[in-house]
C-alpha cells in the first residue's frame, strides 16, 4: 500500500512545493490571487498581514494566513466534500496493540493511506500506551468504545460531529445510523476529539474554561474541524502556537469564534499543542510547537481526493 501511495504523492508533493515557491515571492501584505477568498468575517477576525492561498487537488484549497493581533499563523484546508471523489479517512499508527510504539508522525502516517491522500491533521488525543481516548474507525477496523466526541464521515450521507454512543454489546450509533462498527457503510471514518466547539451554531457551554482552565483558557496550539449544517463545505484548521512573535496559538473560546467566522455551525477541536500539524503531501506547511519536531501520534485523519473513478459527463451536444 506504501509504495502505490508514493507515486501520486510524490507528484502531488512537486506541485504543491512549485505553487509555494511561487507564492512565497509575493508580497505579504497582497493576499494571492489563487483560490476562492477567505471569508470576510474570518478577515476581519484576524486582521492579516499575510494571506496565500493555492489549490491542492480537485475539491481542496489551503490558505495560510499570518495575523500580528494574536500573533497568530493559521493554516486552513478548504474541503468542498460534495464533489465527486473527494472525502475523508482515518489513517491508524501501525504497531502492536497498547504498545507505546504504535505512533508515527503525520507525514509518515500518509504512506499508509487509502489512494488519493492529499492532505492530513493530526487525530485524537491518545494515552502514554497509544490508544486513542475516543471512537476511531479506520480501515484497520474499530476500537475504543468511549463515549466522546467525534467527527466521522460516511459515503452518502457527508460529514458529521457530535457525540458517539455505545448501544448494547457491539453497536455504535453516530449521524443517526446505528450498527456494528464493521458494518456501518463502507469508507466510513470516525476519529475523536474533545470538546465539541459548536454545536448548532451554538458554543457549548463555556467551552471548558471553568473546569479546565489550563486547557482551555491558555493559548496553544490547536487543530479543528468545523462544517455549517446543510453544507458539505468543511474547514480543517490548525493554528501553530508556542512560538512567540510568530504565533501564541488559541483558546478556545478564540477557536470557536475562527470557526464561526468561517461559517460553520458545528465545530470540533482535536488534540493539539505538539501534535497539532498539517500535511500537504509529503510536505509539513504548519510548524509543530514541540521542540523535537512533529510529534508522533496515534492517528491522523487524511484528506480523499480521487476524481478517477467519478463519472464521466457526457458531452453538451448543442
Amino acid at each position: 500500500m506504501r509504495r502505490r501511495f508514493l507515486r501520486p504523492g510524490l507528484r502531488v508533493a512537486l506541485a504543491i512545493l512549485a505553487a509555494l515557491l511561487v507564492l512565497s515571492c509575493a508580497p505579504p501584505d497582497r493576499p494571492a490571487a489563487l483560490g476562492p477568498p477567505v471569508p470576510r468575517e474570518a478577515l476581519a477576525l484576524l486582521h492579516p498581514d499575510t494571506v496565500r492561498s493555492l489549490t491542492v487537488a480537485s475539491g481542496v484549497r489551503y490558505h495560510y494566513l499570518w495575523s500580528p493581533v494574536g500573533p497568530w499563523a493559521v493554516h486552513l484546508l478548504e474541503v468542498d466534500a460534495g464533489r465527486c471523489g473527494v472525502g475523508f479517512a482515518v489513517v491508524r499508527a501501525p504497531g502492536a496493540p497498547g504498545s507505546s510504539t504504535a505512533r508515527r508522525a503525520v507525514p509518515e502516517l500518509l504512506g499508509y493511506a487509502p489512494p488519493g491522500a492529499v492532505a492530513a491533521v493530526n487525530g485524537d488525543f491518545f494515552l502514554p500506551e497509544g490508544r486513542p481516548l475516543g471512537p476511531e474507525l479506520s480501515s484497520s477496523g474499530f476500537r475504543s468504545r468511549r463515549e466522546r466526541p467525534v467527527f466521522s464521515w460516511m459515503p452518502g450521507r457527508g460529514a458529521w460531529i457530535g457525540t458517539a454512543e455505545v448501544v448494547g454489546d457491539s453497536a455504535v450509533r453516530v449521524a443517526g445510523a446505528t450498527g456494528r462498527p464493521d458494518r456501518l457503510p463502507r469508507g466510513t471514518a470516525i476519529v475523536s476529539g474533545y470538546p465539541v466547539l459548536l454545536d448548532g451554531g451554538r458554543r457549548v457551554g463555556d467551552l471548558e474554561v471553568s473546569e479546565r482552565p489550563s486547557f482551555a483558557a491558555l493559548r496553544h496550539a490547536r487543530t479543528l474541524v468545523g462544517r455549517a449544517a446543510g453544507s458539505q463545505r468543511l474547514w480543517l484548521a490548525v493554528v501553530d502556537g508556542r512560538q512567540g512573535a510568530y504565533s501564541e496559538g488559541m483558546t478556545l473560546p478564540e477557536a470557536a469564534e475562527l470557526l464561526e467566522s468561517l461559517g460553520s455551525t458545528d465545530a470540533l477541536n482535536l488534540d493539539g499543542g505538539g501534535s497539532s500539524v498539517m500535511v500537504l503531501g509529503d510536505r509539513t506547511v504548519s510548524r509543530p510547537a514541540g521542540d523535537e519536531g512533529e510529534r508522533a501520534v496515534v492517528n491522523a485523519l487524511v484528506v480523499l481526493s480521487d476524481p478517477s473513478g467519478c463519472p464521466i459527463s457526457a458531452p453538451d451536444r448543442g
